[in-house]
């Protein structure tokens, strides 16, 4: 938990961190409650560097290389 918490901070990272507080400065003073909440989502989701599609789920599966060659055949259209 240290390691995921303390290693790999990008501009992406500060960015959510610094929307989640200042929604959080803003939820107190204005006391909401449900913007207080999503200041906590976004601080959250900076601290634990966790993305919106969770684990990596929406990332595409990595493109397959064929290493073996195969003859083309091409035909003339006329």
């Amino acid at each position: 938990m240290k390691e995921i918490i303390f290693s790999n901070w990008n501009i992406i990272r500060f960015l959510r961190l610094g929307i989640g507080l200042v929604i959080l400065v803003q939820a107190v003073m204005a006391a909401d409650i449900l913007f207080g909440l999503i200041g906590l989502l976004f601080t959250g989701m900076a601290v634990f560097n966790a993305s919106c599609c969770g684990a990596g789920a929406c990332a595409a599966p990595p493109v397959k290389k064929d290493n073996g060659s195969q003859d083309i055949s091409y035909e003339e259209v006329k």
